[in-house]
């Protein structure tokens, strides 16, 4: 069995430093973690042709490489900025970076990338700011369903679904489900597993929403059950103090 309540920082990717940045989202232990779940989903999955972008749509477009990285200094905010060149076969964008060194040796004249970001128009050209990318045939960042998280300063987007992804591989097999067979099939539920990972990662919407009704439906029939043994726990508390009924024949001063 594994144990739910082992502290967050011996799960593989997290350690003492990163840790301290998931205590402040009040992630302790792993079942914090795995039940850590997303403020909301961006579909990574469509491509668009960047002839059809839309000015300020997020998009994701697949595009090769036609320049190298270029590399601009500027003395304004001791700012670099960096530019690349990408056509499809229906058009071409600019993509720019701010102060991504790493960014000079990512990209290769005439390889395939996907790119995801913002779109913006200026003087006819179209131009993408600070896009997520992904090499051709790979999908980490695009291509998909991404889950995104409430953060706290110094933790990424990328690192977070990393810790949780390496979380639910851990769990694999062994969440227990806490609803009976028969409750699940009569209004169609996922099990708990199923359902935890996939509100996660899910593979497209239709997925995520049963996995969302799984467990909400588990987090209401806990406040329903909850209520009634409040109040069943004051009705017993007021039958015992209940005041015995005066009796007209005895006198009470």
């Amino acid at each position: 069995m594994i144990d739910l309540n082992q502290d967050v920082q011996f799960i593989k990717g997290v350690g003492p430093s990163k840790a301290k940045l998931l205590n402040r989202l009040e992630i302790y232990t792993l079942k914090d973690l795995i039940t850590y779940y997303p403020r909301e989903h961006e579909d990574r999955s469509k491509i668009t042709k960047i002839a059809d972008a839309v000015e300020k749509e997020e998009i994701l477009i697949q595009a090769v490489c036609v320049s190298k990285m270029s590399e601009i200094r500027t003395r304004k905010k001791n700012m670099t900025i960096y530019k690349l060149i990408v056509r499809d076969d229906t058009a071409s964008a600019v993509l720019t970076w701010y102060n991504q060194s790493y960014l000079k040796s990512k990209f290769k004249l005439g390889e395939t990338y996907s790119f995801f970001g913002k779109v913006t128009r200026k003087n006819g050209t179209i131009e993408m700011l600070s896009p997520i990318f992904d090499e051709e045939g790979k999908n980490r960042n695009t291509g998909k369903i991404i889950p995104l998280y409430p953060l706290t300063y110094q933790l990424s987007q990328n690192a977070i679904r990393q810790i949780i992804e390496n979380g639910l591989k851990m769990t694999k097999g062994y969440l227990q489900e806490t609803l009976p067979q028969n409750l699940k099939e009569e209004y169609d539920l996922l099990d708990f597993e199923e359902a935890t990972n996939k509100i996660h990662f899910p593979q497209n919407f239709k997925e995520f929403n049963l996995a969302r009704k799984r467990l909400v439906f588990e987090e209401l029939l806990s406040m329903q059950l909850a209520l009634l043994s409040l109040k069943n726990q004051y009705g017993r508390t007021r039958k015992r103090n209940c005041f015995p009924k005066r009796n007209k024949n005895v006198r009470y001063y």
